[in-house]
């Protein structure tokens, strides 16, 4: 009897919520993003509305679970939280969490306005919030420069999509409030941009868990470009060069990113976004500019972003069943 009780006692110690991953929201982020896709699929090719609605409760639902789960995290294992917080790399995905909630904000507007408008009001307040603090640690702490990836660039992303969630907001103050968090996102994404790029061409590259977390690079260009496309309610010039470089930089690093050797984990979330985000402003290109080039350019970027985040719904599903999210 005793043995049993102390492999139980190990066993729970080896599957702790301790071990919860900030980054697991994620995939919240992702499953949003590719319901707004989906919605603007429907607007391009027809696409039933139904397929946009059955993704946004899916993301919905991960959304709950995540947070029922990171909250009793937080509850029994606080020191782990704020390590976590703390740390110069993960303490950039606690960015996912405002992100997500800023991007079910779109996806729950079309059937609660009401739900919609609050979600927005509480995803911008805590992501305005967090982009503070982060540069406050940014510009005040010495961090070694392995510490400069591509995870610096959430927080600023996370500014870029109060503006892009935000821009129908019937408030007298919500334009005011998409601009603040646009010039907080643009300037941050060019000036991490550049840190980070500088890190990668000098020093070591991040390390091979960690690869997928690189296509968070394309993020700030695409959500860069549906910010200023959603304030200026038109595709320029400026606009279509932050499109195409994002698009650019996509085809750049999928073959760095998608390879065998690179091992699964909740890392791998980091493609989901950036991906969603590509394909949704190919979409709104597609539908402005025309052209059958445009178009199937949107097509494929959907098909391939629908493609891997049901492989990494599926897969997280399994090592979530099988302990190992939650494993040493």
């Amino acid at each position: 009897m005793i043995e049993t009780a102390v492999a139980l006692s190990n066993a729970e110690e080896a599957t702790s919520v301790e071990k919860l991953p900030v980054n697991i929201f994620g995939a919240v982020m992702g499953i949003a993003g590719l319901s707004l896709a989906w919605r603007q699929a429907h607007v391009v090719f027809g696409a039933n509305a139904l397929i946009s609605d059955a993704i946004g409760i899916v993301a919905t639902g991960v959304f709950a679970a995540s947070a029922v789960a990171y909250i009793v995290k937080t509850l029994r294992h606080p020191r782990a939280v704020m390590a976590e917080f703390n740390h110069p790399v993960m303490g950039n995905f606690f960015g996912t969490i405002t992100i997500a909630l800023l991007l079910l904000s779109a996806v729950v507007a079309p059937h609660s306005e009401y739900f919609g408008q609050w979600i927005w009001i509480i995803g911008a307040v805590t992501t305005l919030g967090l982009s503070y603090i982060v540069v406050q640690r940014f510009l005040t702490a010495k961090e070694d420069e392995t510490n400069t990836a591509p995870p610096l660039l959430i927080p600023g992303v996370a500014s870029l999509d109060v503006a892009v969630t935000g821009a129908a907001m019937p408030f007298d103050w919500a334009r005011e409030v998409n601009l603040f968090a646009l010039a907080i996102g643009a300037v941050l994404a060019v000036a991490l941009f550049v840190l980070i790029a500088g890190r990668l061409r000098h020093f070591h590259p991040v390390p091979t868990p960690m690869t997928p977390v690189l296509l968070i690079l394309v993020a700030p260009f695409e959500v860069g470009f549906l910010a200023y496309t959603n304030m200026t309610h038109s595709i320029d010039m400026f606009s279509s060069v932050l499109f195409y470089f994002g698009l650019f930089l996509f085809l750049v690093l999928a073959p760095r990113v998608f390879r065998p050797s690179v091992p699964f984990g909740a890392p791998w979330w980091a493609v989901s976004f950036p991906m969603a985000a590509l394909s949704i402003a190919a979409l709104k290109y597609a539908s402005v500019q025309g052209g059958w080039c445009t178009t199937i350019v949107a097509a494929l970027v959907l098909a391939a972003v629908t493609v891997v985040i049901a492989v990494l719904f599926v897969r997280t599903l399994v090592i979530v069943f099988n302990g190992k999210l939650l494993s040493a």
